[in-house]
């Protein structure tokens, strides 16, 4: 007898040959955001113009040094390894503060986020920072949201490819300028720009600038929202930042629902309606193009122009504000609850009276809630780094030292019996002016110093010359008499002095002899 056999009603991803294979891209949707008006975006306009002029013009502040350093206020010196920020001067040795500055950065970003969402993302990124730009110069040649939608359905016209054309070549033209002001932070901002126009910079100015052009004007005018959503981590590690108390854009659908277009007809039918009028205005102005009332999504970016736009609605229609509005998720359950009866239905007379104000007891924005046990650990971490940063700042010397023993020949044994031993030293002089240093020897008794080349005071110690913010390199031989070795390897130290100030360091060396030397 034979089995019976289920049958599945399943397909194979690969049977193309009766039919056409589904495409594994979609296409780009192409987003068209309205201009929105109201006091985020009037904020947005006010961090874009900060930040950009901040960008653009740095490299151009003077900041006086003396006639021994840089005048740049900001420049990352990578030919003598130094990075000036005003009068501040960090050496290679000191990078730790650059890692302490990325780690304040991190633990700010943490932060943030905590409190208030992904607000990094939806003012100060410059990939948002740039598109924003970018977006000003596209309604200024084609119009807002409508006219920009007519133009790009519209037939090839010279109209049209005018548009196109101005668009297209203002946008290549601040990528260009971004892609100049980057480089501009790595030499002298005059100096370089007159060898740009002469064609006389070097070559990785020009490359650099093409890689940023390139990338400015494909992420900000090409792609747009695809960085954020396919590029950026960040939308996928926010979620560990937040918490039920983070204050995210929310669409308050406890006073939003049911939808109606059509809200008089349907009072009038005795019908249940909510405050949202279905406009999508919250969409219509989203960079992002999502649509905020389907709740929190990755591609939020949390940059509140639905707020304004579903603000400007409800003020239109005789509601109150907020209906999209900074909630956490706290407040938001409470006030679900407080609007739903028994079978879970939201219910608008429970949300407003008779005479369509707002009940009691809904819990809205309240500013203790930013404080809590989370974000005070991150600020006090993130204060904390700081004031140790500036406490180091304060208080570090500017002299340093540093001393290396010749590996070959470890010593030599001189004609009257004493023994020398080779070393290479090296001061830095860590000021913006010549120095004046002591160099002398300590631990080691009867030894003497000689220094190749340099007319020396005495035998014991000498005073070399350090230029400003330079590193003095110099050859030292300590030579000693075999009687006051007791063992074949000896500590000692080199003790450096400034001449005319109150600095001094001293570095430990180890003086070589051979193993019969006590004998």
């Amino acid at each position: 007898m034979q089995n019976e056999v289920e049958n599945f009603n399943v397909e194979a991803v690969n049977s193309g040959l009766k039919k056409k294979r589904p495409s594994l891209y979609a296409a780009r949707k192409k987003i068209f955001p309205k201009r929105a008006y109201g006091s985020f975006r009037r904020l947005k306009w006010i961090i874009m113009a900060v930040t950009l002029s901040i960008y653009y013009l740095t490299p151009w502040l003077r900041w006086d040094r003396g006639s021994f350093a840089p005048d740049q206020a900001v420049l990352v010196d990578l030919a003598n390894r130094r990075f000036y920020f005003f009068f501040i001067e960090i050496w290679p040795q000191e990078f730790y503060y650059v890692a302490g500055l990325l780690i304040m950065a991190g633990l700010g970003l943490f932060l943030i986020t905590s409190v208030a969402g992904r607000v990094w993302c939806g003012y100060t990124c410059p990939q948002t920072v740039w598109v924003d730009l970018f977006l000003v110069v596209e309604r200024f040649f084609e119009g807002d949201r409508n006219q920009r939608m007519a133009l790009d359905k519209a037939p090839w016209t010279l109209s049209k490819i005018w548009k196109r054309v101005a668009k297209h070549s203002t946008w290549l033209v601040i990528a260009i300028l971004t892609g100049g002001a980057w480089i501009f932070y790595f030499a002298d901002a005059p100096t370089l720009l007159g060898q740009l126009v002469h064609f006389d910079a070097p070559s990785v100015a020009y490359s650099t600038i093409g890689i940023l052009t390139a990338t400015t004007y494909i992420f900000g005018g090409l792609m747009r929202e695809q960085v954020c959503t396919y590029m950026c981590p960040w939308p996928r590690i926010q979620a560990a930042m937040l918490d039920e108390n983070s204050l995210v854009v929310t669409y308050n659908d406890w006073r939003g629902e049911p939808r109606s277009r059509h809200q008089k007809k349907a009072i009038a039918q005795g019908l249940p309606v909510g405050d949202c009028v279905d406009c999508k205005a919250c969409v219509a102005v989203c960079p992002m193009g999502i649509d905020i009332r389907q709740g929190q999504q990755l591609e939020c970016i949390t940059c509140a122009l639905c707020i304004d736009a579903c603000n400007g609605v409800m003020e239109r229609v005789g509601r109150d504000r907020g209906l999209i509005s900074y909630a956490t998720l706290s407040d938001y359950n409470a006030n679900m609850a407080r609007a739903k009866d028994a079978e879970g239905h939201i219910v608008p007379s429970k949300v407003r009276d008779a005479t369509g104000k707002l009940r009691d007891g809904f819990v809205h924005f309240r500013w203790r809630e930013m404080v809590r046990l989370r974000t005070l650990i991150y600020l006090g971490i993130w204060l904390l780094i700081g004031l140790l940063m500036v406490a180091s700042l304060a208080t570090r010397d500017r002299l340093g030292a540093a001393v290396a023993h010749d590996r070959n020949p470890l010593y030599v044994r001189l004609s009257d019996g004493s023994i020398r031993n080779g070393y290479t030293l090296k001061i830095s002089n860590m000021v913006t002016v010549p120095r004046d240093f002591s160099v002398s020897i300590s631990g080691l008794t009867g030894a003497t110093l000689e220094l190749p080349g340099v007319v020396m005071r005495d035998d014991r110690s000498v005073v070399l010359r350090a230029e400003p913010d330079r590193v003095l390199t110099q050859r030292v031989l300590v030579i000693a008499p075999t009687e006051a070795l007791a063992e074949p390897r000896h500590e000692f130290t080199f003790v450096i002095s400034d001449v005319n100030g109150g600095e001094r360091t001293t570095i430990d060396a180890v003086f070589e002899a051979p193993e019969d030397v006590a004998r």
